[in-house]
């Protein structure tokens, strides 16, 4: 068997959407597999074909050597294919031993549990995915890096030999990515072979064997990493310049709107706040804006002052997934929709359509769940609830964090829009590309602190980085 997944002609279409369009995509075994494509490009479409989610509309399908026919997430499990996708599965009020069980164990109804068992097998699988957690540990209680080990140490006591992994890197500090690449590489050396897709072009290269790029439903090119860079793969993927992704502009900028600990932020400005994980970069943000104490004495107050904020974790705290769009958008000024106690329905539908089209949100109406909309368009509707209060300054933390290199070129357009209003913006950011390409000024901070400050014609990569980790610009 030199193929452990062999796609051909893979094509799958939604009512009328061709999501898939005559796909080839081959993964060997110890190869890792780069799967990369705006949200909408067909990857899901064709990871769900190969779980056994979705059956194909035509086309063939191996998987391990066998020709598949009647495929179910049963089969594939059977077959070894694992996946874990960006928000880990597991169940928080069980321990990491019973969840790890409830995917290997075979037991009747009356079946006596071995614990002793269970403990050794879980205390097993986690040291050979180098984590170093209690196996007696609640789900719940775990981090995030911590349950992506458990879920990959789950797979590999189902003997999975096809390994998917959904944005794996978005939520992980550096440190951390280093230690799920040492796993994942260890995997490779085994035989195992990994799908990875991710939208963080940049560390590609330093996991990826391969890079298989889908636009719209079709095949837009495969390469091995060393053969291609980073402005190809967007240009691949998106059919756009890098240039185009960050489409920074000069425009007037006008008077102090925040100072404090050193920090200015002027009216049509975008300052970038660079730093390590841990540099207090969100912790700032969260008291400008009173949600901790030293600056607004409440959110109630850094409104009435004119400050938005959009939190970095978009499904807990920027958006509520299981609300339409309309409602979220007007959550933050329900005054404006609302009379005598009395919500004006209309209204708010009127004030959501309104930024519906200045954001370009693609949504099927105002009354559709959020939860039903992509990534980016999520992370519109988060924008859109704020620029409702009409700010005076924006509060952007990780503004495209886990979104494509279309959606960022479309949020990075309006945060352009927004500057040339006179919105002041402080856009917090841990992907440095991002700093570089639209901050005005860098702000970079270390244990606490800002550490330094670095005008846009004068920054890079190794001026930020060293103020970050306690040095000089120089």
């Amino acid at each position: 068997m030199d193929r452990l997944v062999r796609a051909q002609a893979v094509s799958k279409t939604y009512g009328g959407v061709r999501a898939l369009d005559a796909i080839d995509f081959e993964l060997a075994p110890g190869e890792i597999h780069a799967f990369i494509g705006e949200n909408g490009a067909g990857k899901s479409t064709l990871v769900k074909i190969i779980t056994g989610a979705v059956r194909a509309d035509s086309g063939s399908l191996e998987i391990a050597g066998q020709s598949i026919a009647e495929h179910t997430p049963a089969r594939a499990k059977e077959l070894g294919v694992a996946a874990i996708y960006q928000h880990p599965a597991l169940f928080a009020e069980l321990s990491v031993e019973e969840n790890i069980a409830l995917a290997l164990e075979r037991s009747t109804a009356f079946a006596r549990i071995n614990w002793s068992e269970r403990r050794r097998v879980a205390t097993e699988l986690l040291d050979r995915v180098g984590a170093d957690i209690s196996p007696q540990t609640e789900a719940g209680a775990l981090t995030g890096p911590q349950r992506q080990l458990v879920e990959i140490a789950r797979a590999l006591g189902a003997d999975a030999r096809i390994l998917i992994l959904d944005e794996p890197t978005a939520s992980l500090t550096h440190r951390e990515t280093e230690k799920l690449f040492r796993v994942l590489r260890d995997l490779r050396s085994k035989g195992v072979g990994l799908i990875y897709i991710s939208h963080r072009l940049e560390e590609l290269r330093e996991i990826a064997d391969r890079v298989t790029v889908l636009r719209d439903g079709r095949l837009a090119g495969r390469h091995l990493l060393s053969e291609v860079d980073q402005p190809a793969l967007i240009r691949l993927m998106a059919g756009r310049d890098l240039s185009q992704v960050f489409p920074k502009r000069e425009v007037p900028i006008g008077d102090v709107v925040l100072e404090t600990g050193g920090l200015t932020v002027r009216a049509g400005e975008i300052v970038g706040l660079a730093g390590l994980i841990g540099a207090g970069r969100t912790e700032l943000a969260e008291s400008i804006f009173g949600l901790t104490p030293g600056g607004a004495q409440s959110p109630r107050e850094a409104i009435a002052k004119g400050i938005a904020y959009v939190p970095e974790d978009r499904q807990r705290n920027g958006v509520i997934p299981e609300m339409p769009v309309s409602h979220n958008i007007s959550l933050a000024d329900l005054g404006s929709v609302s009379s005598n106690g009395f919500l004006d329905a209309a209204r708010e539908r009127n004030i959501a359509a309104a930024f519906i089209s200045k954001l370009e949100i693609k949504t099927p109406s105002p009354d559709a769940e959020v939860a039903t909309l992509s990534g980016g368009n999520q992370q519109k509707v988060a924008i859109a609830r704020w620029l409702h209060t009409k700010p005076k300054l924006l509060i952007l933390d990780e503004p495209t964090q886990g979104i494509d290199v279309g959606a960022k070129a479309e949020v990075h357009r309006q945060m352009v829009e927004l500057a040339a209003d006179g919105v002041a913006i402080l856009m917090i950011s841990s992907e440095l590309p991002e700093i570089l390409g639209m901050s005005d000024r860098i702000a970079v901070m270390s244990k606490g602190r800002i550490a330094g400050i670095l005008d846009r014609a004068e920054a890079t990569q190794e001026k930020v980085l060293a103020l970050a980790i306690g040095g000089s610009p120089a």
